[in-house]
């Protein structure tokens, strides 16, 4: 009696990048795609600029927590940006203008960053990355998954109503989102492109 085919698994971006061929090679490969993801968004973290009466500067951090969760999946993705929040914490000064710790108002924005990658992430593992209306929307819900957490923990950590946090730290914000959502729309499609015409 002939049984169906079991489908190919759903992949991202990562899962084509070259394998190892132990083990122990592997775990290496799994660990470096989860540092380098979290010292990517720190890295993007520095190109930081302030936004006046506001203590949450525009930073390149969110497209890049976005990209990291869209490229390397759910799981990858929550790990590497787990990894950004917690040594952000702990003191590794990399999140915006260099700063660290758990005292900062905008500390929802980094935690959000972890649900975000785990949206991106899990959207990205059924092909959204690869079509520009598919991108806009997973870039779209991720980006909604960051202010979900980052604005309401800017009303508490300053102690005003949610609608002056929505004016401190979302408003402001929505322009340059829009562009990243654009930017987003043309790399990774794009980046699929070339995946295919390679193999």
């Amino acid at each position: 009696m002939a049984t169906a085919a079991t489908p190919a698994p759903a992949t991202v971006l990562a899962d084509h990048l070259p394998r190892a061929t132990t083990r122990l090679g592997g775990q290496v490969r799994e660990l470096a795609l989860v540092a380098g993801g979290a010292a990517l968004t720190g890295l993007a973290a520095q190109f930081s600029v302030s936004v006046p009466g506001s203590p949450v500067p525009v930073t390149g951090q969110t497209f890049a927590a976005l990209l990291v969760g869209t490229a390397l999946g759910t799981r990858r993705g929550v790990a590497s940006l787990g990894l950004y929040l917690l040594a952000g914490m702990a003191g590794m000064p990399w999140f915006a203008e260099g700063s660290s710790g758990f005292a900062m108002p905008s500390l929802g924005y980094a935690i959000g960053f972890v649900l975000a990658a785990a949206l991106t992430g899990a959207f990205a593992r059924r092909g959204a990355d690869r079509s520009l209306p598919r991108t806009a929307v997973a870039m779209v819900l991720g980006n909604l998954a960051i202010y979900a957490v980052g604005v309401p923990y800017l009303a508490v950590a300053l102690h005003v109503p949610l609608a002056k946090a929505a004016d401190l730290g979302l408003y402001p914000y929505l322009v340059g989102d829009g562009l990243k959502v654009l930017l987003a729309m043309g790399a990774l499609p794009l980046t699929w492109k070339l995946l295919g015409r390679r193999g």
